[in-house]
């Protein structure tokens, strides 16, 4: 098939050079450095999913011309902007939206009415810190769908043709494993805050206990909301709404679990990444979401306002905050 892969960070970069090793003929929309590395050298994939691979596909900053399949794998913040810029093209060709937060589907779909667009959700762990480059640490499965029921014909059929690939799964009840993924990315803020390893964070007491309190307000959220945790990573609906009631000390456990899952190689989290490459964050689509979801609720998460604005002052500072800083600015 041709594929467009847009968006040319480390999944998106990871998929490209994948779907080159399954023999597709890949488009890979990037910009700047990105693409001027690739263009030269190809693109490097290592760790993870086996041995080095060097894809020798092409890259454009801008696609022109139809393709069979498409992946969207910008940030949440900056998918509105992309499907503007590419909607024209993409329209009526299948839409795969690689994307965290709660949104990305029913975006795609108003930007690309004559598409049929696809969730997905993706566990890899990957590092792209060079141009030209992108590292798998932790190589996983990638979970597709959309609403709240049983796979259609649309996701079975994308889970045939490229499940293999790109290790795809169909999964049902999409909406709420978007939910139980929100759960899984509350990992991300305090690498980001701090500059540590995912690893590092988890490994300190006091910061694990906020990323677990961050956890339990985000659960406690979507329980509010109505919501029924699809099941990811070993986690669902029950283990949740377990996991919510338990001691704050006994609930330390799932951040320890989602470390040991990491293993040993330094795990910075995608928006530590973006931070460290000069670019916006998606934390509002992160924590930010657990924010407008409680309050839509009538609730108010505390810990997440707090780490949604630290992410943000970093962003605006340039400078990490040492975890002493952030324990006094998180309420008691």
């Amino acid at each position: 098939m041709r594929i467009a892969v847009i968006g040319a960070g480390a999944l998106g970069c990871t998929f490209a050079a994948l779907l080159d090793r399954a023999g597709h003929d890949v488009r890979l929309i990037a910009r700047g450095a990105q693409f001027d590395a690739v263009r030269a050298s190809g693109l490097r994939l290592s760790g993870g999913f086996g041995d080095w691979h060097t894809a020798r596909l092409v890259a454009v900053p801008r696609l022109d011309e139809p393709v069979d399949l498409a992946l969207l794998c910008v940030k949440a913040q900056d998918a509105a902007r992309a499907l503007a810029e590419h909607g024209a093209t993409l329209d009526g060709a299948p839409l795969l939206v690689v994307q965290n937060g709660l949104d990305g589907v029913s975006t795609a779909a108003a930007a690309v009415p004559g598409s049929s667009c696809v969730g997905a959700l993706s566990i890899i762990a990957a590092s792209y810190l060079e141009p030209g480059s992108v590292t798998v640490t932790t190589p996983a499965t990638t979970y597709i769908g959309r609403g709240t029921g049983h796979p259609d014909a649309d996701v079975a059929r994308l889970e045939r043709e490229l499940g293999e690939a790109l290790r795809l799964v169909a999964i049902r009840n999409f909406v709420g494993a978007q939910w139980t993924k929100l759960i899984v990315n509350q990992i991300n803020a305090l690498p980001a805050i701090t500059g540590l390893s995912a690893q590092a964070v988890i490994g300190d007491r006091r910061l694990r206990l906020v990323m677990t309190r961050s956890m339990r307000e985000a659960v406690r959220t979507g329980v509010a909301g109505g919501i029924r945790f699809g099941a990811l990573q070993g986690l669902g609906d029950r283990r949740l709404r377990l996991f919510a009631r338990l001691p704050l000390v006994v609930g330390q456990l799932l951040p320890l679990l989602f470390a040991a899952r990491m293993g040993a190689v330094p795990n910075p989290g995608s928006t530590l990444q973006s931070l460290k490459r000069g670019q916006r964050t998606e934390i509002d689509h992160l924590n930010g979401a657990v924010v407008r979801e409680a309050r839509l609720a009538g609730q108010r998460v505390p810990v997440n306002e707090v780490l949604t604005a630290l992410v943000h002052e970093v962003e605006a500072s340039g400078r990490f905050l040492t975890p002493a800083e952030v324990l006094a600015r998180l309420p008691r």
